[in-house]
């Protein structure tokens, strides 16, 4: 199976946690990129911006960032040449992300 970076912002670590154990029941490896220590979180631009940069110098295929709404990580990543990221609610919108815009990261 591949690896799928993850990273998420305070406001969801708890979300990250469940989707980092769901896919490694899964069997996927998971890197993650986000500090579960609260007081020594990085800002969200941060997480997303490494992680973005990770998948772009071709270290994963595919991630996963988590915040408060999904604007800001999407925002950031998608800065990082050649990454697209996309603002996902639900599994119609994650689907055409990948199937439309071949988004790396979600």
């Amino acid at each position: 199976m591949s690896t799928i970076a993850i990273g998420a912002d305070d406001a969801a670590l708890e979300l990250k946690n469940l989707i980092k154990r769901h896919l490694e029941l899964l069997h996927y490896e998971v890197v993650d990129y986000s500090n579960d220590a609260r007081q020594d979180l990085p800002i969200y631009p941060d997480i997303a911006w490494s992680l973005a940069n990770a998948i772009s110098d071709g270290k994963f295929a595919r991630g996963i960032l988590v915040c408060g709404t999904g604007i800001g990580m999407a925002i950031v990543a998608n800065k990082v040449p050649g990454i697209r990221a996309a603002q996902c609610h639900d599994t119609y919108s994650a689907e055409r992300a990948r199937k439309s815009n071949n988004a790396q990261v979600m």
